[in-house]
């Protein structure tokens, strides 16, 4: 459709909806952009090509009079009522569904489109992120820089390329799924030739796209690697973490009793032995026991502020 043609169908479109009263043709003529100059016989095939083209697109014509005593003046209009979307309702679950839907972007380049969205529903009446889902607010960031060009190959099904661990990999995405509050990247790593699972904070490189397609993976496989993240947390740790920070943490952790800083709280969690997940909360978070993880966690900072 060209775009004189869009346009012509726009304006009538909004000529018809706005009518209370049906519209004649010698009307429609003198009001709709698009039709004035044209001669008799082009507005008339001009303007039946439009109409049908809106009732193929869906859009209800309705072809009435406004006169009893002269039924033969005929004219046209869009009821409103029949051409807008039914009213939405969302359960309070799945309003809850949304706004946790819409952490995910809250620091990556979409973020914008879903405080559009959000704000959309709000205007409605709805609050996905308020009142009725107060006490349901866990937080789902995707800080990672390598985050969005996962996110987005994963749903295309593309390849992509990176580095980790110092390797270049080539992996064929299956899923992208947040444990304990870190991302992960399940696929097939060309590199090693099998199914692997990949920390996102730890790709150090922005992905690239990579060539050829997605093989599909062997049934249960994805499950298997799903049961592995949750087993790699094996190791029982004692943290101090500030109050109101580190709420991924949190989540998963239960009160413990130990001596910390003015202004923590003694969790005890499960973690894994990946120093650098608990260096990321920097001063936040201060590994009390075991102390090899302590250790771990105090060489992977020195080591980063001696590299800035």
């Amino acid at each position: 459709m060209s775009a004189r043609k869009s346009e012509r169908i726009m304006n009538l479109t909004i000529c018809l909806l706005m009518a209370r009263r049906f519209v004649e043709r010698e009307q429609i003529r003198e009001l709709v952009a698009g039709y004035q100059g044209l001669s008799d016989a082009a507005f008339e095939r001009t303007f039946e090509r439009d109409k049908d083209e809106l009732r193929a697109l869906g859009v209800p014509v309705e072809t009435g009079s406004n006169s009893s005593l002269f039924p033969d003046e005929v004219g046209y209009r869009i009821r409103r009522r029949d051409f807008e979307l039914p009213e939405i309702d969302f359960s309070p679950a799945e309003l809850a569904a949304l706004g946790v839907a819409s952490t995910v972007w809250d620091d990556a380049r979409l973020h914008g489109d879903a405080t559009t969205a959000l704000a959309k529903l709000r205007a409605a009446g709805l609050d996905p992120d308020g009142e009725r889902v107060a006490g349901f607010a866990p937080s789902v960031a995707a800080r990672e820089p390598a985050f969005e060009t996962l996110w987005q190959a994963t749903l295309a099904g593309m390849p992509v390329s990176f580095r980790y661990k110092g390797v270049p990999r080539v992996v064929e995405p299956w899923r992208l799924l947040s444990r304990h509050g870190a991302w992960y990247l399940i696929g097939y790593d060309r590199t090693r030739a099998a199914g692997r699972s990949f920390k996102v904070s730890r790709i150090e490189q922005t992905p690239q796209r990579a060539p050829g397609q997605v093989r599909s993976p062997a049934p249960g496989e994805v499950d298997r690697h799903v049961a592995s993240l949750a087993a790699r947390r094996d190791k029982e740790a004692v943290l101090a973490i500030r109050e109101g920070a580190a709420h991924e943490l949190v989540r998963f952790a239960e009160p413990a009793e130990a001596d910390t800083p003015e202004g923590y709280l003694a969790w005890r969690t499960k973690t894994s032995s990946d120093a650098g997940e608990i260096a990321s909360y920097g001063s936040d978070v201060i590994v009390l026991a075991p102390p090899a993880l302590a250790d771990a966690v105090r060489a992977h900072l020195e080591a980063v502020a001696a590299w800035r």
